[in-house]
């Protein structure tokens, strides 16, 4: 896995990716804090809120920097969007009202929406060769679990000596040193070969997503990560402060917990993907991220929610959802050119944070009015509609190649070469507006 760091431009981004996350991670145990101390226990509702709003800003924000894309060079536009967040980090310390957070948070997070499939966006250009990007996958996984893993550790060992204002702090830090390691290097810049008009541009990746069945799948399946995921992030403070009674450091090795599971995962998942294929895996992550959130309702009505029940859900369901979100990038490559590459995967980002907008605020919501054993219920059955939409949406098949016919293309246009039936790797692009029905 590790041999993908041979390649400089990669190396650098991957350093990027993790100082960048280091401080993101620092963020979000310093809100879960910020939000109990201004709202005691109804905390999990502040911070339902928070995270709708950093939703709405992924869902308005992402298509329209995905369409874009191709006009700003990539390094320009991840730098300035870093040193952004940045700045906008600095200004979370000095908060007196929830009202501010809700503002920062939509600046801080808009900036996140250009900034996150754009970079993503990039990595299959630079490692072209599946195998490589599949271990490069897998490493930026592992860079994402360091935000529910090490991050929580260190802000645990900060809050030992200094307030939990100054992991917001650190939070700056990481955007900063993001941003002069992406400076370090030069990214690939593909040009769309069509000029299109904005409303076709800044559509184009959402109309290829929906019009491709497996990734109609994977939003199915994000459904269910972003069940399991609201009720991790929203409502840990709430489970470890509330209902154990325990301190905020535990509210970070909870957090932890779901990271460790993830960790485990991306580790795994290269060589399984090398074995079997990304649908039956991904769905079987799905199958355990389900069962995951089943037990510890169980657990509640039977006797009562212990800690480490509490960390050995957190642990299972982290394994879940790193079995699911590992491999998408997989499928967004090949389901798009280079050229529409930026716009396939900020459709991926907003389409899937349309799942987080739904079940941030419902998790929230759910263990403020109803108690913690509804909400496990609730968000369990909402995997459950994910998974079965999977199983229905995303066809059964062995080989990207697909048999189709062009009766709309005219007999030179060099795409049939004289041959109207044919067969190659289908993906959705203008001579290809709508998938084969015998696909």
């Amino acid at each position: 896995m590790l041999s993908v760091l041979a390649d400089r431009t990669y190396r650098h981004l991957f350093l990027a990716q993790i100082v960048a996350l280091l401080g993101t991670g620092l963020t979000t145990v310093a809100l879960g804090l910020l939000a109990y101390d201004m709202a005691g226990e109804r905390a999990g509702l502040v911070l339902g809120t928070v995270f709708t709003i950093k939703m709405v800003a992924y869902v308005g924000i992402a298509p329209i920097a995905g369409a874009f894309a191709d006009r700003v060079p990539r390094r320009t536009m991840l730098v300035g969007l870093d040193l952004i967040r940045a700045g906008v980090a600095l200004l979370l310390p000095f908060v007196t009202e929830i009202w501010q957070v809700y503002v920062l948070i939509f600046l801080l997070q808009s900036a996140s929406a250009a900034f996150t499939p754009t970079f993503q966006a990039t990595i299959p250009d630079i490692l072209p060769e599946e195998g490589r990007y599949t271990r490069a996958l897998s490493l930026s996984r592992l860079a994402y679990d360091l935000e529910n893993l090490i991050s929580p550790m260190f802000a645990a060992i900060m809050l030992a000596f200094v307030s939990y204002h100054a992991l917001f702090i650190g939070t700056a830090v990481g955007f900063a040193a993001s941003a002069f390691l992406v400076v370090s290097v030069l990214l690939p810049s593909p040009r769309a070969s069509t000029p299109r008009g904005i409303y076709e541009q800044t559509t184009r990746g959402i109309r290829i997503y929906l019009s491709t069945p497996r990734l109609r799948g994977l939003l199915s399946l994000n459904l269910a990560a972003a069940a399991a995921g609201a009720m991790v992030l929203v409502n840990t403070v709430v489970l470890v402060r509330a209902d154990l009674a325990l301190g905020e450091a535990e509210v970070a090795i909870a957090l932890g917990a779901f990271g460790g599971g993830s960790m485990l995962a991306a580790l795994v998942l290269p060589r399984l993907l090398d074995r079997l294929p990304d649908q039956q895996v991904m769905i079987g992550g799905a199958t355990v991220l389900l069962s995951a959130l089943v037990i510890p309702a169980v657990a509640i009505e039977l006797y009562r929610l212990t800690w480490a029940a509490l960390l050995g859900a957190w642990f299972v369901i982290g394994i879940g959802y790193s079995t699911i979100l590992t491999p998408s990038g997989r499928l967004l490559r090949r389901s798009a050119h280079p050229e529409d590459r930026p716009a396939v995967f900020a459709a991926q980002f907003a389409l899937s944070h349309v799942c987080w907008l739904i079940t941030y605020p419902l998790a929230g919501w759910l263990i403020t009015t109803s108690g913690p054993t509804t909400a496990f219920y609730s968000m369990a059955a909402l995997a459950a509609v994910g998974l079965i939409s999977a199983k229905i949406l995303w066809p059964n098949t062995k080989t990207y190649d697909l048999e189709h016919r062009h009766d709309d293309l005219p007999e030179d246009h060099p795409h049939i070469r004289g041959s109207r039936s044919h067969s190659h790797p289908y993906v959705i692009d203008d001579d290809h507006p709508h998938w084969p029905r015998n696909g």
